[in-house]
């Protein structure tokens, strides 16, 4: 028969098990490039990547109801539902042994960002946001050879529209909050990743800065130490 304090032990496990992980929406139009700095990300910093597009993708791709769904709003163009994307991102996050994430183009959207905050509790670390011009995105899009449905001209300038108009209000909300990273977004890849990594270093920087002020403090002592006694 179990105890009270059993049962305390069991809701301190349980807590401690439910430790939130580190979130980092990474928004930008499509085209932005986006996609390969997280690559980059997750090559030098220990991140899980989580696009939103690609598990809408393979929900599509799976033939459920949920996928026909999905494809028909991709079309037209149109913002899939919170909770079916914020359902697939949760799904992902379990299932990952990891406790750091970059969620790939999620929010879309104002209700898309409350959303996800009220079901997971979880706030983003910080956003990171590809600052790319229209016509920029768009080159690199026509040009890419992916197959996908939705690259073409015309899906791609509604693609832009919902963007402008869905995306850059839930921007608008973080960088009041202090926690939007923007890139400048249309230079080469290798140059938009030193702006990246300028982002995700500074911890780096600053451990490294504090312990060589130690190691300088110290030998100056050591110095100041050899000095009295040579007197």
């Amino acid at each position: 028969m179990g105890s009270t304090v059993d049962a305390a032990n069991k809701g301190v496990n349980g807590a401690a098990s439910a430790k939130k992980p580190t979130v980092i929406f990474v928004l930008g139009g499509p085209g932005s490039g986006k996609g390969t700095q997280c690559a980059y990300i997750v090559e030098h910093y220990g991140y899980t990547h989580l696009s939103a597009g690609d598990l809408l993708r393979a929900e599509i791709k799976s033939g459920s109801e949920n996928g026909t769904m999905i494809q028909n709003m991709i079309k037209e163009g149109k913002i899939v539902p919170s909770e079916v994307t914020i359902k697939l991102l949760q799904k992902a996050i379990q299932e990952n042994g990891n406790d750091k994430f970059l969620i790939d183009g999620f929010p879309r959207n104002e209700e898309n960002r409350a959303a996800f905050e009220k079901v997971t509790e979880i706030e983003p670390k910080f956003v990171l946001f590809f600052d790319c011009p229209e016509e920029e995105m768009e080159r690199r899009l026509l040009g890419r050879n992916q197959g996908r449905e939705d690259d073409n001209i015309e899906t791609i300038r509604k693609r832009f529209k919902v963007f402008l108009e869905s995306s850059l209000p839930v921007i608008q909300y973080y960088e009041a909050k202090g926690k939007v990273r923007k890139i400048h977004a249309a230079k080469p890849i290798e140059d938009v990743f030193q702006e990246v990594k300028a982002v995700f270093s500074p911890e780096d920087e600053k451990s490294n800065a504090k312990y060589l002020g130690t190691v300088i403090n110290y030998r100056g002592q050591v110095a100041a130490a050899m000095k009295l006694t040579i007197l």
